[in-house]
């Protein structure tokens, strides 16, 4: 069975990428905290165009899928490659989530606007890894950034 063409999200997700205690309380906050860390992880030449492009995202629809999850995501022509981060919530946020609960786990996908069939591709896979309620669990409960990139890269093997 072809498992997900050999999308590897650790190419896209650095372990500086993420983070096991965000500070944000809310939507608009979280937003922002994620581009931040996005920037620093992979040295953005725009932020607040990334963070515009997750902005019009949002206004489509909310990117909070339900169980506690969100991926917001966008393209942009300011990325040259597709990046990612991972931002973990202990106290969990309001998002407009679907099934109306707080997320607690924010994979924030962006690629560059001529980009989408890989796009798509590393959408299906973090869907697909997020749907086990058990990898779930151990991502909340994650105590580093190291403690979730061995989960992830647990996860891809299999």
């Amino acid at each position: 069975m072809n498992k997900d063409s050999g999308v590897n999200i650790l190419e896209f997700l650095p372990e500086s990428a993420i983070v096991v205690d965000l500070k944000s309380q809310n939507k608009k906050e979280v937003l922002k905290e994620l581009v931040k860390i996005l920037d620093e992880a992979h040295s953005v030449r725009k932020p607040e165009q990334i963070l515009d492009a997750l902005h019009e995202r949002e206004e489509l629809g909310s990117t909070g899928i339900g169980q506690g999850i969100a991926i917001p995501h966008g393209k942009s022509e300011c990325i040259n490659h597709v990046i990612a981060a991972l931002g973990i919530s202990k106290k969990g946020i309001e998002f407009d989530a679907l099934d109306g609960e707080s997320v607690y786990l924010f994979f924030v996908l962006l690629a560059p606007t001529n980009a989408s069939g890989v796009h798509l591709k590393i959408l299906a896979k973090i869907s697909r890894l997020l749907k086990d309620k058990f990898f779930r669990q151990a991502l909340r409960e994650s105590k580093s950034s190291e403690d979730v990139l061995k989960l992830i890269k647990e996860e891809n093997e299999y």
